[in-house]
């Protein structure tokens, strides 16, 4: 549960069912998601632009949910207090993100949110295209994440086994700043969501 202060982690441990979870992320976006993603886009219109990409492109459902919650770490971090200034460290917000989504999903969703800073970082090294096309946050972010990956980097990437939906992640993020493309609500993805929701076990009182 990192990123979140002790009382949040025992409210987030008393869920007690897949909608109860869903509609506790909701709220997370309702109280934090209206912060600057970027110059253009707020977190949440990020992360909805993002979800709708990734449907648009016949994702499967663990990817979809993958995209829409991938920077939910820069709000369980609080980045969104710190800005303008939060893109000049690096609080490795991916790693926040797949940890917190591990209590309820399963690694198709979480994998892809951890890996999609490294998938920047590998085009940035495989193809100078894309490089040549990234927004100036996400060229700054860059910076502070380590760069292109080498040679050594590129081969663990793609042996993590989860390179591709990670790419195509990276790929939505990366569009995902249109302040003219419409978008739904985050309750419109609520069913999807919760049909992947696992609830982890407890022992018995």
């Amino acid at each position: 549960m990192s990123g979140l202060e002790a009382a949040d982690r025992s409210t987030w441990m008393e869920l007690r069912d897949p909608n109860e979870v869903v509609e506790a992320i909701g709220r997370l976006y309702d109280e934090r998601g209206s912060s600057n993603y970027d110059e253009a886009v707020t977190q949440t219109v990020h992360a909805l632009q993002s979800a709708e990409l990734a449907a648009a492109d016949g994702a499967p459902p663990p990817l979809i949910v993958a995209a829409l919650l991938h920077d939910i770490g820069h709000l369980l971090l609080g980045e969104w207090e710190s800005r303008p200034d939060f893109l000049d460290r690096d609080l490795h917000h991916e790693d926040v993100a797949a940890r917190f989504l591990a209590n309820w999903f399963g690694a198709d969703v979480t994998e892809p949110v951890r890996l999609h800073v490294d998938a920047k970082r590998y085009l940035c090294a495989v193809d100078p295209r894309y490089a040549g096309g990234l927004s100036p946050a996400s060229v700054r972010s860059l910076e502070v994440q380590g760069g292109p990956m080498d040679a050594a980097e590129v081969e663990a990437f793609v042996a993590t086994g989860f390179a591709e939906p990670a790419t195509e992640l990276r790929r939505w993020d990366d569009l995902a700043k249109d302040v003219d493309r419409p978008v739904g609500t985050f309750r419109d993805h609520a069913p999807l969501l919760a049909a992947l929701v696992t609830m982890p076990e407890r022992s018995m009182p």
